[in-house]
């Protein structure tokens, strides 16, 4: 069990009465086309993939709060298999993190960028994303992507290659009524999914939610041990909701 995992649990384990949340891999769904989501990015330290990110810009990758650790973290950028050296492949060391600034280990404003300490080489495997240009609503029961290195289910272990599945947008009052107070809905997506689909699950924290081709969302938290049960949906931070913040960073 990483830091990470440590913290979260404990956390969820004195504030969460109705379940257990935790930082969110993959469970069923199909294996990705190798480099067909030249924007992932594998966040790594020693060696071992922990959580997903985005790259948005050769110098910047977009990801959760709670995969920062005090450890030296390796950004690796065209990866298919995260166990091989794949050609494709671009380690990068960290310059700076970003954290929001009212991100204090909890739950909201779970949203963080990474400043590279060199420009990633745009390529075929290397690419990044293109961010929405304002905030708009997301209407429920559209099907979207999610994609990430992580678990392939409860108690499994994470998955060499990348993995992606679909998971629809579910309404904002049915996520508040199940998560209450750990649910902000003016800051993150909510989303169903059925066995048969799956869907996030440890490991893919900081990973895409990504819908009609567009950006909408970072892996934020599923529930603890239970990422496969469908009474809890999964929960996104809403990228569209920190544009503002996110261009200002990039001024830096």
């Amino acid at each position: 069990m990483t830091m990470i995992h440590m913290f979260c649990v404990l956390f969820v384990l004195q504030l969460v009465s109705i379940t257990g949340a935790t930082e969110s891999g993959i469970v069923g769904g199909k294996v990705s086309k190798p480099h067909s989501r030249p924007y992932m990015a594998s966040l790594q330290f020693q060696g071992d993939h922990s959580c997903g990110g985005i790259l948005i810009r050769e110098d910047f990758v977009l990801t959760a709060a709670h995969c920062h650790q005090q450890q030296p973290m390796t950004v690796v950028l065209g990866a298919h298999d995260v166990t091989k050296e794949e050609k494709s492949q671009q380690r990068i060391k960290v310059a700076k993190y970003y954290k929001h600034p009212e991100f204090i280990g909890e739950f909201d404003y779970d949203i963080m960028l990474i400043k590279l300490k060199k420009n990633a080489t745009l390529n075929r495997y290397v690419r990044p994303i293109e961010l929405s240009k304002k905030d708009g609503k997301i209407p429920a029961n559209i099907k979207c992507s999610v994609a990430g290195w992580g678990r392939t289910g409860v108690n499994q272990p994470p998955s060499n290659v990348l993995r992606e599945t679909t998971e629809k947008i579910q309404f904002s009052f049915e996520c508040q009524n199940i998560w209450g107070k750990y649910f902000n809905s003016g800051h993150m997506i909510c989303t169903k999914f059925t066995k048969k689909t799956g869907g996030v699950c440890q490991g893919d924290s900081g990973g895409p939610l990504i819908c009609n081709k567009k950006l909408q969302g970072l892996t934020a938290f599923v529930a603890e041990n239970e990422c496969d049960n469908q009474k809890y949906p999964h929960v996104f931070t809403k990228v569209n909701f920190f544009l503002p913040w996110i261009k200002k960073i990039l001024q830096v």
